[in-house]
């Protein structure tokens, strides 16, 4: 029988919806005559996921990467970044009129506006079993939870949005931000609702309740609910569905993506409709003969992330390529490091073809977060190691209950901090992380990697100057103002 994937899905729902260019169009599928067939409750909910991961510069398509990783000690553009947009954030001289702030907040909401249409008008679908109504809407929800996820982070009091925007009313489009708390407590209630789904799906990367658990324990991590985030990673890792790949390379091969270690992935499948990885492209080099790299993501040396992998770490020439064969010639070319989790050795000429994952949360950081909330609550307890320790087993470093057994909270949170640094490069998670320990943690990182234009405010996002200008009810994030 021939394995379906979301991935499949989401193909065919694409080209169901692409209508040809006639004058005379024979019908307009709107939203009060389309969902009518259970049909048009699946497609419904892949309308969701192709908001987040389908074409170039999608959010899950290097969107993210270029318009918030940028602005790390971990990355810049690279020397072939065309977006003076893009140059900005690298150099954290970015303001409110970057493009890319705005892609970030037209995208979210366009993504977040499909959800809430599905959860709508999915239960009004006649002939849909309820359980099938009760998963659908999960899913929705659980999409429309990542969404606020990031932009709440991003922009802090954002506009919390639950319906379909039905008309171009003043009422309707003038929105206000609302209270970071409200919107959280929304995330929390949407991922608390898919928690109802099911525990393994058949379609390979469909969301499930482990999905579900997983990022609400990160919530609840960001939040500083210490004890619900060590209680809820606790219930993934004891749940078995979940363990990490023997080898760290199988993380992000082809043959093993969706696997064991896979809680929620961004799917892509390249020579298809150009929806492969972008950040395979990206971050290829360009000096080897028939591999066609853009080198637009690079390394930002100066913050020492190469050099902070020992040597014998199975995961540094995953995660950093040093030296490529050319399918031209033949021959190894040495390289300076590059980017080379999503690099498919079998489009070299076509990099952006890639059809490795992007992991959205995987089981690694599960056992992350379960260390970290635990070491918050409890201080650094047998129980707090166990997390990090089974990481670095895989990576094969010696375990940091070995190395430091009688180390204190604060250095174990470091330890932590530095372990989600080396295992989760090139996954949208460097920003995320600074900005989470405060103005004075991200100012003095980035500061000691020589980004010396790094403020307190940029632990936030400016709120795109075209947004405030159309909507006077908006107002900027209070550091931007």
């Amino acid at each position: 029988m021939k394995k379906i994937t979301l991935y499949s899905l989401l193909i065919l729902f694409a080209f169901s919806a692409c209508n040809s260019l006639d004058e005379d169009p024979k019908a307009v599928i709107a939203t009060t005559n389309f969902y009518k067939t259970p049909a048009d409750a699946e497609a419904a909910v892949i309308a969701v996921h192709n908001a987040i991961n389908s074409t170039t510069h999608t959010l899950y398509n290097r969107l993210i990467q270029i318009s918030t990783e940028m602005a790390t000690d971990d990355y810049e553009a690279g020397p072939r970044a065309r977006n003076a947009h893009v140059r900005a954030l690298s150099n954290l001289t970015h303001d409110a009129s970057n493009d890319r702030m705005l892609e970030l907040w037209r995208q979210s909401y366009d993504g977040i506006n499909r959800a809430n249409i599905a959860i709508d008008k999915i239960p009004t679908i006649p002939n849909l079993e309820t359980q099938k109504v009760n998963d659908l809407v999960n899913e929705a929800k659980f999409l429309r939870a990542v969404l606020y996820f990031n932009i709440v982070r991003w922009f802090g009091d954002v506009p919390l949005i639950l319906h379909e925007t039905g008309s171009l009313s003043a009422g309707e489009l003038n929105v206000s931000n609302t209270p970071e708390a409200q919107v959280y407590a929304q995330i929390e209630a949407d991922l608390i609702a898919a928690e109802a789904l099911p525990v393994v799906q058949k379609i390979k990367g469909k969301i499930t309740a482990g999905a579900a658990k997983s990022l609400l324990s990160k919530v609840y991590l960001t939040e500083k609910k210490w004890q619900k985030a060590a209680e809820k990673s606790k219930e993934v890792i004891d749940s078995k569905v979940y363990d990490l790949f023997e080898n760290y390379a199988d993380v992000f091969n082809v043959a093993t993506k969706n696997g064991k270690e896979h809680i929620f992935s961004a799917q892509f499948k390249g020579l298809t409709n150009w929806n492969g990885n972008m950040l395979a492209s990206t971050s290829a080099p360009n000096s080897v003969p028939g591999i066609a790299g853009d080198q637009a993501d690079a390394l930002h040396t100066a913050g020492g992330l190469f050099q902070a992998f020992a040597e014998d770490d199975t995961r540094k020439y995953v995660t950093f390529g040093v030296e490529y064969v050319s399918p031209t010639d033949g021959k190894t070319y040495q390289t300076a490091p590059h980017f080379n989790k999503y690099f498919d050795p079998t489009t070299p000429a076509s990099p952006g073809q890639s059809s490795k994952n992007t992991p959205i949360i995987r089981f690694a950081e599960v056992l992350l977060i379960y260390s970290e909330a635990v070491n918050e609550q409890s201080g650094p307890t047998t129980e707090a190691f166990t997390g990090i320790d089974r990481v670095r087993t895989r990576a094969g470093v010696p375990l940091l209950s070995v190395t430091s057994p009688t180390i204190s909270k604060d250095d174990f949170r470091e330890a932590v901090f530095e372990e989600r640094r080396k295992e989760l490069v090139f996954e949208y998670q460097r920003w995320f992380d600074l900005a989470r320990r405060g103005p004075e943690y991200f100012v003095a990182k980035l500061k000691a990697a020589g980004k010396n234009n790094a403020q307190p405010k940029h632990v936030h996002f400016p709120i795109p100057q075209r947004e405030l200008d159309l909507n006077k009810n908006l107002k900027q994030v209070p550091e931007w103002r």
